[in-house]
């Protein structure tokens, strides 16, 4: 089991590139299997949830094949759901993706429960209810989901909630049936977007996207294409807090200003400020953090529940008591416990709120990563501690940040990667 090592309490320096992001990689890729033609797909992030969605996708039959070293030719001519590997499938939350292309496809066919993060409840009701609605029965049983696609049809459909992956699957399956639907109370995620760009240059016509209303005329003869991957606005704001918790001076290039509106102007409330250009932002660290009022996280433009984690590590560094509310997630303040064996004042007011008390000097120590946010977030309080902090299972970090270790050492982090 690997493990990150971080000598803690330095000042940081210099540039830090943001990847692709994961969160618009993995249903790209599971729309590549809505044609039988080749689709390329770049600025891919080399991370662990990709490799093992390439992977699935590989076990139907499909063709993978790099291109360069973040460039993946997808070809899915030939595909068959009854070989898709099921222990891969219950490693990845995002196997839920594999639903909307392979209902798409196929009459019939058996996915079985997708794994992920434990994070805390994560109900799947409102996918088999936008399936329903396009014709499209789903089935769920205590080892996964049967699917009858054999009456699929566009329609108007109401979602239940604005589900991210909810709104991702319904636009795949409704790119794919001639005529119109209309998806209402959509996610309008910037990775739902880019979902939405690669699915237009499959030959879906589609409005409406980056709005909680999209309509999609779909073709049944999607067409291969070509589409480049957004930069990820979570390890984007990821770096961002890392400047402003260790009062660094440390630029993200390739930050897109546009999808951290909500993120920034809360860390402006912090006390942090920032040197904007066209493709990078600059953190300005504070003289005094100061802690805020609420830190509540919302579906977008709201601040991401991803990114809950690093602000609450944030707040044990500034002055005065910062209310945190993960209004999404009650599975979700794992690392409020880590942060205490730290030194950190993080009182739980119940699953879904804490109340962080700052600033407090953090102590090395040895800690546990429980999810891949968190575990983010507990690189950035072993930073700013004093002393030696051991992380555990650092295999939850690579499924959403490239060679971490690596890219902060360039930065003048002392994290190193070690065998337990």
């Amino acid at each position: 089991m690997d493990a990150f090592e971080i000598q803690g309490g330095k000042k940081l320096q210099g540039t830090i590139e943001v990847r692709g992001s994961k969160n618009a990689a993995t249903p790209i890729l599971a729309a590549t299997l809505l044609t039988r033609q080749t689709c390329v797909i770049s600025n891919i992030p080399l991370i662990e949830d990709v490799f093992r969605m390439l992977e699935i996708i590989e076990s139907l039959g499909a063709t993978v094949a790099w291109q360069g070293k973040r460039t993946v030719a997808v070809t899915a001519r030939d595909i068959d759901p009854s070989s898709i590997d099921p222990v891969l499938v219950k490693k990845l939350r995002s196997s839920l993706l594999l639903l909307g292309p392979l209902a798409a496809r196929f009459d019939a066919f058996f996915l079985a429960q997708p794994g992920g993060c434990t994070i805390g409840k994560r109900p799947t009701d409102t996918h088999v209810d936008a399936f329903l609605k396009l014709g499209v029965s789903v089935e769920k049983t205590d080892k996964g989901y049967v699917v009858d696609a054999s009456a699929r049809k566009a329609n108007s459909l109401v979602l239940r909630e604005m589900s991210v992956t909810g709104t991702e699957n319904a636009m795949m399956l409704a790119a794919s049936l001639p005529g119109k639907t209309v998806i209402k109370i959509a996610a309008a995620e910037p990775h739902v977007e880019d979902l939405g760009n690669f699915l237009r240059g499959m030959g879906a016509k589609i409005h409406g996207l980056g709005t909680h209303t999209i309509e999609i005329t779909g073709t049944k003869r999607l067409r291969g294409t070509s589409h480049r991957v957004i930069p990820d606005a979570n390890e984007a704001a990821t770096f961002l807090i890392l400047g402003a918790a260790t009062g660094s001076l440390i630029t993200v290039k390739d930050a897109r200003e546009g999808h951290l509106d909500l993120v920034l102007e809360k860390l402006r409330e912090f006390g942090v400020g920032f040197s904007l250009t066209r493709n990078a932002i600059t953190v300005i660290p504070a003289k005094r953090l100061r802690a805020v009022r609420q830190v509540d996280t919302r579906v977008y433009p709201g601040i991401p529940t991803d990114i809950q984690a690093p602000l609450t590590v944030l707040a044990t560094q500034a002055e005065g008591e910062t209310f945190i509310f993960d209004t999404l997630y009650e599975g979700r303040f794992n690392h409020a416990y880590e942060l205490e064996k730290m030194g950190a004042k993080v009182l739980p007011l119940n699953p879904h709120q804490v109340m962080v008390i700052g600033p407090t000097p953090l102590r090395g120590t040895e800690i546990r990563s429980f999810d891949l946010r968190a575990g983010a977030a507990l690189i950035i309080a072993a930073l700013c501690a004093k002393g030696t902090t051991i992380i555990d299972e650092a295999y939850q970090v690579d499924r959403g940040y490239e060679k971490i270790e690596e890219r902060l050492r360039k930065l003048g982090a002392d994290i190193r990667r070690i065998t337990r």
